[in-house]
């Protein structure tokens, strides 16, 4: 995930410790992704964070893109907009969802393979992920044919390398090494 701002952290914290009071912690996460997935959108993002469209205007504009949002996920959005912090919803969205999947005891994977997995190889993958690490895994895969074949996994912190491109450059440099 690419950087995030101390700000985000905080609001997801207090959303999760919101969530947490009634166990709405599934519902806060439908609801931020919304919002997420709204500002993704360049044009909306634009008049979202635009001075000269007034709050109101913006309140009306989400609640039509986005109708159905909890009381509680508009609060938010109100204070955000009222604090000129619109732009964090993307961040607080995946600080809320790390939170909620270190509470649930999962492990996101980034994953990348030369080829697309099919459902039996994925199974198997996130089935050794997770006997590494010791929790469940939620994989995100993406497909580089750069890597030549194998698998580039990276859970939290640790990288696992079992790419044919990583292999050859590893190989490459005993190779220098010796010569």
């Amino acid at each position: 995930m690419a950087r995030v701002r101390p700000a985000s952290r905080r609001y997801a914290e207090a959303i999760f410790g919101l969530a947490a009071e009634d166990n709405s912690y599934d519902a806060w996460a439908a609801d931020l992704d919304r919002l997420a997935a709204l500002l993704e959108v360049p044009v909306v993002e634009k008049a979202l964070s635009s001075p000269a469209v007034p709050v109101a205007q913006k309140l009306a504009a989400i609640a039509a893109e986005a109708p159905g949002l909890r009381p509680q996920t508009n609060n938010l959005v109100r204070l955000l907009l009222h604090r000129e912090r619109l732009d964090l919803l993307p961040e607080i969205a995946a600080s809320y969802h790390e939170l909620l999947n270190r509470a649930r005891g999962i492990a996101v994977a980034h994953v990348t393979t030369a080829v697309p997995l099919d459902e039996a190889s994925r199974a198997q993958l996130a089935a050794r992920l997770q006997h590494y690490v010791g929790q469940k895994i939620e994989m995100q895969t993406t497909v580089d044919p750069s890597i030549l074949g194998g698998v580039i996994a990276r859970v939290g912190d640790t990288l696992l390398d079992g790419s044919v491109r990583g292999r050859l450059e590893t190989l490459r440099r005993r190779l220098m090494a010796t010569g």
